[in-house]
């Protein structure tokens, strides 16, 4: 949207929601409330609202498991036994991946140890993990931990990637410049596709193909990726990827997290952590001590489904298969781009937005920075019907989600922020 010709009047946003063709998407999800009003949620990023057609679906397997008991995992509504294969086709439309690629399991940060257990194989010469400077914390300790299991100290084997002097966020050729140098001596490029402090969206296909000239193996956390801006895993040719399922994915807190590998790797001899769930199936339930390994992203699982925790994620996902990942990010773009006009036409110069003013560069948020006291900035904004998530020192991240999130929300938002900063 046009900064200098987008109206500020509230009329307008009340006239982009009678304009929205997924308006009505709002009423399929569970949007909390506060003095018996719909609050504005704009912290999505971190945990989205619950479709309402979770309960139903939950109650159907609290229901099987009562009257069937062990036998649901066959005779259920939705047998347990393969309950995960659901999940491969709407996970790898939202990713870009052959269905073979993908697989729900376990939670990000144990994905993550999983995964570059097989794909992060230091040598004396090449042993370096590159990662942002201001990663999500649990990539840090999953990657700093990984390097000191290998006998690495992680001053030496964590290259962490800093914007430019006065920048917020990273350029892409200076990813790219550093890859190219540094290459010979860097095991695994492991970036965040989304970063969670800034909003940037990397770009993945340049970044894996410079990772991959240089010999180097290239994963990515999708934690704030899936479900909010489209991908192409399997064309990129990325190695690896994990991410987590409550945050755009709306299925719960704690919810069940997902995996892909690339069909590549699935029948060579990485070493794997191995568990029941891993073995192919058809001598899964023979019951024997060797691992057979299935052909596809299968493999790297351990356990057995978790089931009550994955059933929310079927109420996601068909939201997502009904409405599109295109489509919701047509609707990201320009509510995002509606709240980024409506801050720089009414609070310019009081609050800096640190997300990248390039739609190609950021998905469904903007982190901002008020400058001077934001003590109690959050409590304030809730105090004023809207939630919004705060990071020390002094950033402000709000997610502007398609599916639930309204243009008039949009501009409560920023009505109410033009508030607490006069």
């Amino acid at each position: 949207m046009n900064t200098a010709t987008t109206s500020i009047d509230e009329a307008h946003a009340i006239s982009l929601d009678e304009q929205d063709p997924l308006a009505g998407y709002r009423d399929r999800f569970h949007i909390p409330t506060k003095n018996g009003k719909p609050v504005v949620y704009l912290t999505g990023n971190s945990l989205g609202c619950q479709p309402r057609a979770v309960r139903g679906l939950i109650d159907q397997e609290l229901e099987d498991w009562a009257d069937l008991a062990v036998n649901a995992h066959f005779e259920g509504r939705d047998p347990w036994k393969d309950y995960h294969e659901q999940f491969r086709g709407p996970l790898s439309r939202l990713v870009g991946a052959k269905p073979t690629e993908v697989v729900a399991m376990n939670s990000l940060t144990v994905n993550l140890h999983i995964l570059m257990t097989s794909f992060y194989r230091p040598t004396a010469e090449r042993y370096k993990i590159v990662i942002e400077d201001n990663a999500f914390p649990s990539d840090s300790y999953a990657v700093g931990s990984q390097v000191e299991l290998h006998g690495y100290p992680i001053d030496d084997a964590v290259i962490r990637l800093k914007p430019r002097e006065g920048e917020h966020t990273l350029r892409t050729e200076d990813v790219c410049e550093l890859i190219e140098r540094e290459g010979q001596s860097i095991a695994l490029v492991m970036i965040g596709g989304v970063n969670y402090l800034t909003g940037q969206l990397m770009d993945m296909q340049r970044i894996t193909e410079a990772g991959h000239k240089q010999g180097c193996v290239v994963g990515w956390d999708l934690a704030h990726a899936a479900g909010n801006v489209p991908m192409k895993l399997h064309d990129w040719g990325a190695d690896f990827a994990a991410w987590c399922s409550y945050k755009y994915l709306n299925s719960g807190p704690g919810a069940i997290a997902g995996a892909f590998v690339h069909e590549r790797h699935h029948d060579t001899d990485r070493p794997r952590f191995a568990g029941w769930w891993g073995n192919d199936p058809a001598t899964r339930f023979k019951m024997q001590p060797d691992f057979v390994p299935e052909h596809s992203a299968d493999a790297w699982q351990l356990s057995n489904p978790p089931i009550l925790a994955m059933t929310p994620l079927k109420a996601s996902l068909a939201l997502f298969d009904e409405i599109g990942i295109d489509t919701l990010r047509e609707k990201a773009v320009r509510s995002t781009g509606y709240m980024e006009s409506l801050i720089k036409q009414r609070l310019g110069g009081k609050v800096e937005i640190l997300t990248p003013s390039d739609p190609n560069q950021r998905g469904s948020q903007l982190s901002l920075v008020v400058h001077g006291d934001v003590s109690g900035v959050r409590d304030l904004l809730e105090s004023k019907g809207v939630i919004a998530d705060f990071r020390e020192p002094n950033v402000i991240r709000v997610a502007p989600v398609p599916s639930y999130v309204s243009y008039h929300d949009v501009w409560r938002f920023v009505d109410v922020l033009c508030e607490l900063v006069r």
